[in-house]
């Protein structure tokens, strides 16, 4: 879908539809004001007839209303005028593109960028919309046999600004607003193909697609026997039972303006978890296709910091395995050596993913890197702690840590941090080892820290968390995207975008 923006009075609209909001009880928004007096009262006298109360989300599409040049004119309930939130903002814009997708109006004129959201600006709200517009028309179809395919579907969104010299901004927020979206969608593209097809192979694959499309993108695929020469004993013990061989794809990106200390973010990749010997209940199996959501966030920052041509290095690791259990599966009670030359005793090997992203943690000191954020479906301790909703943060870095804060606060995409002292420490001493990959069932999503932190103690590092956000189940089942948004609001702000004026 095409956006753009403008700026200009709702009577010289000729398009195919004009949305406007109303506010509770029945008050009409200063656009919808101009309506009314244009069409000579004919919406107010339909909110006095009930027709619309002006709750959140409620809908009302009016055709060939008098003096109107627009066929149509859409009225969106924005709930009470001086209590519109972010959560609400965005529900509301998904609500709009589903009822005008479904209309036949393959063009419209948005006026909602005029309202006032709390703490939030222009460029807020255009590029939100922008992006909740492209989430609500998500659909993972590629693997159905009967498509079905809208005749008349909205092709062309226009937000209208107050003033022209907030166009510049608008058009910049279009543009961090497509880039992260396409993002998230190859991302929830990659994380909702089954198993059977999304194996390592098929990620290194699209790795490697990433350095055939941008110029400044270098990929480069570290192989098993690679692997076993570089010592990455605790990566390859994750994947013995598996017939899918362990594949990292190294996806480095550089621009000319910058010689800075790359960015290193790793994303753990495991395209199916079934927990090993450890083996995980059969409810609810399949959703663990996700576990690989990680490596998947990866290879969405990655298109959006290329497509962007961000002024900064980065370096996006892809760290590729499947979990199975057959007569070759590291088994509980085994000690690993890892790259690092740290042992490890393996308690459990359904927290395998630690074992992959400490022997990476370790590889990635080449780089001489300023700062390593991970992305992990680490632990359903992180579901407990902080549900659905929200990430899970730990770092040995202050100022990283509220720089990633302060980025998932302005994404909308948030992380909480979480503690990360001596005492959890204590929880993964083992008799046989310098390590055990598990503690106890307290503070499990801390402890899975503690661990990877005794890998990083060369650079400033933060772990990501996203067990809980990087997928829904049930009916509405998908992959999220998460924490794309949060990830790329960081790597612009490094970056010197300043979004807050």
């Amino acid at each position: 879908m095409d956006f753009s923006v403008k700026s200009g009075s709702p009577e010289k609209q000729r398009s195919a539809c004009i949305i406007a909001g109303i506010f509770e009880p029945r008050r009409l928004s200063i656009i919808a004001e101009q309506l009314d007096k244009i069409s000579e009262g004919y919406i107010s006298a339909l909110l006095r007839r009930g027709e619309l109360e002006g709750k959140v989300g409620q809908v009302l599409l009016l055709h060939h209303v008098p003096n109107i040049l627009s066929e149509r004119v859409l009225l969106i309930g924005c709930g009470k005028e001086r209590e519109l939130n972010e959560r609400q903002y965005k529900h509301i814009i998904q609500k709009i593109i589903n009822t005008l997708n479904n209309t036949g109006s393959m063009e419209s004129v948005c006026f909602l960028t005029e309202l006032h959201v709390k703490g939030r600006n222009t460029y807020w709200k255009v590029r939100q919309a922008v992006e909740s517009s492209i989430e609500a028309l998500y659909d993972f179809n590629q693997l159905k046999t009967n498509k079905i395919e809208l005749r008349r579907p909205l092709r062309k969104l226009v937000f209208n600004l107050s003033a022209r010299r907030e166009l510049n901004i608008g058009e910049k927020a279009i543009q961090h607003g497509i880039a992260i979206a396409t993002g998230i969608k190859i991302a929830k593209d990659l994380g909702n193909m089954p198993p059977n097809i999304c194996n390592s192979e098929y990620l290194t694959l699209q790795s490697r697609k990433l350095a055939e499309t941008f110029e400044n993108i270098n990929t480069t695929i570290i192989e098993e026997h690679q692997m076993k020469k570089l010592g990455m004993n605790a990566y390859l013990a994750v994947s013995k039972g598996s017939n899918n061989k362990p594949l990292m794809s190294i996806i480095d990106y550089k621009t000319d303006s910058s010689t800075s200390k790359p960015i290193i973010l790793i994303g753990k990749g495991v395209t199916f978890d079934s927990g090993g010997i450890s083996i995980k209940p059969s409810s609810g199996l399949d959703e663990m296709k996700y576990d690989m959501c990680g490596a998947a966030a990866i290879y969405g920052i990655m298109h959006v910091v290329a497509r962007l041509k961000l002024p900064i290095n980065v370096v996006g690791i892809m760290a590729n395995c499947e979990n199975m259990p057959d007569s070759n599966s590291i088994r509980p009670g085994d000690v690993v050596t890892t790259m690092s030359g740290q042992t490890v005793e393996v308690l459990n090997t359904d927290a395998e993913g630690r074992l992959i992203l400490c022997d990476v943690l370790t590889y990635v000191e080449r780089f001489e890197p300023e700062i390593v954020i991970d992305i992990a479906t680490l632990t359903g301790a992180c579901v407990i702690a902080l549900g659905h909703h929200i990430s899970g943060l730990i770092s040995n870095h202050n100022p990283l840590a509220y720089d990633l804060i302060n980025a998932s606060e302005q994404s909308g995409d948030r992380a909480w941090r979480l503690p990360m002292t001596d005492e959890y420490h204590e929880q993964l001493e083992s008799n046989f080892a310098d390590i055990a990959n598990i503690g106890d069932r307290s503070a499990g999503v801390i402890t899975a820290a503690c661990f990877l932190s005794k890998f990083t103690r060369k650079y400033n590092w933060a772990h990501i968390d996203i067990a809980g956000t990087a997928w829904k189940s049930g009916k509405n089942k998908c992959c999220t995207g998460r924490p794309i948004a949060m990830i790329s609001q960081y790597l612009l702000n490094r970056a010197g975008f300043n979004v807050d004026d």
